[in-house]
């Protein structure tokens, strides 16, 4: 689930009409061609939802797109007298966007999916092409916002008197009004640059700078809401570890392309930023006093926030390995720095899961963490102090959606807490800030989506399950009744063609007591009397838990069973949406968690007849192309073939923050022992690895050190090395590698011979951009 600031996507459509056939075809031109219906690009025309919503100002209205046979619509409702209206007249926006971009866009297929109310709702503003655009709804004219001057990136103060830019890695202010420059600070360098973000190698390649300090990019301040102040950060990176990528086929030159970046790797020296903040009205800048801020990978050194008067700002910082956390307060006048709560653990405090919110006109601050072994919420007095645990139990506050401090209530989703429900299905919540009246407020059992109006008056609700199309709700913050439906979910016409739901699976994990969740795909023409080899997906990041647990999220995956496979997911111990001791199985132990994925596999084809155990197959992308390899070096007899993309299989040579975090820091020998790289000696099946040659995430070094591996123990193997390829399938390529990916299995598992070159087309999804706050 994609997540800003009270902008959450709703059920959005991803379902085609496919042609079963009358023949039980595998591998065969007819099922490459059903298998390319079932691509997200493709297949999102037909069955038809809600997409986006986001409430407008402060007000209760909010707008949604409306996604339907004749394209999309963007709707205003008013929640509050419970009516709804078109959010303006496509056509005449369509023909204005058109004659002003030189291009033709159709009424129901307008080039963006967000955008933003402006002048009392009497103008629009949205992002095509990289720039921003806005309409007006009185006489629909739309124009392209021009840049700064020398195509300067700008960050505005919330009065919109100041703005901030970079130029030659100093920091400058210019009144919108005046035009006026004040340059803030002087003593810039490459590598030791103000309020530039470390970027990634994608922001180089875009930009064409052939290094990170070349980047063009807005300055990362952070302005006080009287626009009076800015924080901001000066990053060292001079002696931190960096990668230099070269990009092979570079657009416009015949020469390849070098790229250099910093990219810190576990062990090595981190990038260190200062904090400071400057009155712009005198220049006077303040030093915060603390100690350098270790950045342990790419970014900033995180996000500053300013209380209401001006006067004060809060950040949390944590230390390397995120082995503790702190929330501190800055003076902005004199620099000092007061730690209000400090959490520590010996193995890890993971961000992705903990969070926390000041309690608006209050002054006391609601903070989650693992402490008690599960994820709840604690409230603390400003000072600190902690006053009662709010929520406990065994199940998983996920999300913070809304505090209510005028009636000392909290809304927020968790999971795990409803009897008789898949643990990770989320619901929404309200409780007391004394922990008492904990009430369930969206009953149906599947997962929900939530966004509260700014009053927290109401809330849409956007539901649904692997096997339950489900419908978008408007409903009462109060009790969470209904105030009306905005879209049902229709799949009959999917349903006529022989596509199946998914199926939930529950399992045991090898300890034989834990219970595991999976999910199963079977291919619409599906023939119970055939035995189907089997191919999982795996994805095991200790982030995060990745087996489908809505509608439109399941259908991505329908393409790959099409081809005559049953696609399979497992969510192992060492992911999270669980318990923190299920976290914890996977630190110092990334590579010992594909136990039980087998045990789950060989418990569906236990309880399936028509599932293959003796032709199983594996593939995965990033840490799944590390877990991919790395099972069917760790089972060699149970996984015969797999496809790796863009892999992290060597800990060691990759980012700081993710490995050090997750895998454990200092840094072990388990490092070396759990890399894919040593166990190279131990193939025997089928491995195809895929990497790109501008992979900003996962450099290729990593692949091609388990390649030197492979070579040297003798190990056949095949490989594709794609130009122009960011991570995971992207670029000019990204339907070839996903052909020759279903080539491969089709080859190996099925064991006939795939259609030959067979050119896969996918209609290009609509942009999305999330406009910033």
């Amino acid at each position: 689930m994609l997540r800003r600031r009270g902008r959450t996507f709703l059920l959005i459509a991803l379902v085609s009409l496919v042609s079963a056939g009358p023949v039980f075809a595998q591998g065969t031109l007819a099922d490459y061609q059903r298998a390319e219906r079932f691509l997200a690009g493709n297949v999102r025309h037909s069955v038809f939802s809600a997409g986006l919503s986001s409430w407008i100002g402060k007000t209760d209205s909010f707008w949604y797109v409306e996604n339907t046979a004749a394209g999309k619509q963007f709707i205003v409702v008013d929640a509050a007298g419970n009516t709804s209206r078109p959010a303006f007249d496509q056509v005449k926006l369509a023909a204005a966007l058109s004659r002003a971009a030189g291009q033709s866009y159709a009424a129901g297929n307008l080039p963006f999916e967000d955008f933003d109310f402006t002048e009392n709702q009497s103008a629009i503003q949205f992002e095509l092409d990289g720039a921003d655009w806005s309409c007006t709804l009185a006489d629909y004219r739309c124009s392209r916002r021009e840049t700064a001057a020398g195509g300067r990136l700008e960050n505005l103060s919330p009065d919109g008197h100041w703005a901030a830019y970079s130029q030659d890695h100093n920091l400058f202010v210019r009144d919108t009004s005046t035009g006026q420059v004040i340059q803030l600070t002087r003593d810039g360098v490459p590598g030791w640059d103000y309020s530039a973000p470390l970027p990634d190698l994608s922001a180089l390649v875009r930009e064409g700078a052939s290094r990170g300090e070349d980047v063009k990019q807005p300055p990362e301040v952070f302005w006080s809401p009287d626009s009076s102040k800015l924080v901001t950060f000066r990053i060292d990176s001079r002696n931190s570890g960096r990668f230099t990528s070269l990009q092979f086929v570079p657009p416009g030159q015949i020469r390849p392309k070098a790229y250099d970046y910093v990219y810190p790797l576990p062990a090595e020296a981190l990038p260190e930023a200062s904090v400071m903040v400057f009155d712009v009205l005198n220049g006077e800048r303040v030093d915060v006093k603390t100690e350098p801020l270790e950045i342990p990978f790419q970014g900033g050194p995180g996000y500053f926030e300013w209380f209401p008067d001006s006067k004060n700002f809060f950040y949390e910082h944590g230390t390397r390995g995120n082995k503790e956390t702190e929330l501190r307060v800055v003076d902005a006048a004199t620099g000092d720095q007061k730690t209000i709560i400090s959490e520590q653990d010996g193995l890890y405090i993971d961000p992705g899961e903990h969070f926390f919110r000041y309690i608006p006109d209050n002054g006391g601050i609601v903070w989650s963490s693992e402490k008690d072994g599960w994820n709840h919420l604690y409230l603390y007095d400003d000072e600190g102090q902690l006053k009662n645990q709010v929520t406990q139990g065994p199940w998983v506050v996920r999300e913070l959606e809304y505090i209510d401090a005028k009636n000392h209530q909290i809304y927020f989703l968790a999971s795990g807490r409803e009897k008789g429900e898949d643990p990770y299905l989320t619901h929404l919540y309200r409780v007391n800030f004394d922990g008492s009246g904990l009430q369930l407020l969206t009953p149906e059992n599947a997962n929900h989506a939530v966004t509260m109006s700014p009053d927290g008056q109401y809330f849409v609700d956007s539901y649904s399950r692997v096997d339950l199309p489900g419908e978008s709700v408007l409903r009462r913050s109060s009790d969470g009744s209904e105030v009306r439906v905005l879209e049902k979910t229709d799949v009959s016409a999917l349903l006529t063609t022989g596509w199946k739901f998914p199926e939930p699976f529950e399992g045991t994990a090898t300890d034989g007591k834990t219970d595991l969740y999976g999910l199963i795909w079977r291919p619409s023409n599906f023939d119970a009397a055939k035995k189907y080899p089997i191919v999982e997906y795996v994805y095991t990041g200790p982030q995060g838990f990745f087996v489908p647990k809505t509608f439109p999220s399941a259908l991505r995956l329908q393409s790959m069973a099409e081809l005559g496979f049953v696609l399979v997911m497992v969510d192992g111990r060492g992911t999270t949406g669980r318990s923190r001791a299920f976290h914890e199985f996977s630190y110092h132990n990334l590579g010992g968690s594909f136990a039980d994925h087998v045990a789950v596999i060989k418990q569906m084809a236990a309880k399936y007849p028509f599932m293959d155990i003796t032709r199983v197959g594996i593939f995965g992308t990033s840490a799944g192309g590390y877990g991919s390899a790395h099972a069917i070096l760790q089972f060699p007899d149970f996984y015969k073939v797999c496809v790796s993309t863009s892999g992290d299989h060597d800990a060691r040579l990759d980012k700081a923050w993710w490995n050090e975090q997750y895998q454990g820091y200092p840094v072990g020998t388990d490092y070396a022992d759990q890399s894919n790289v040593t166990m190279a000696g131990q193939l025997k099946g089928h491995l195809l690895l895929i990497h790109g040659d501008i992979d900003n995430n996962v450099h290729p070094v990593e692949t091609m050190r388990l390649v030197d591996a492979l070579m040297s123990a003798n190990k056949s193997f095949d490989m594709l090395f794609v130009p122009n390829m960011l991570h995971g399938d992207s670029g000019p390529h990204a339907l070839y590698v996903t052909r020759r990916r279903w080539d491969y299995f089709v080859q190996y598992l099925l064991g006939v011979t795939p259609p030959e070159n067979f050119q896969i087309k996918e209609e290009r999804l609509p942009p999305f951009v999330r406009r910033r706050q």
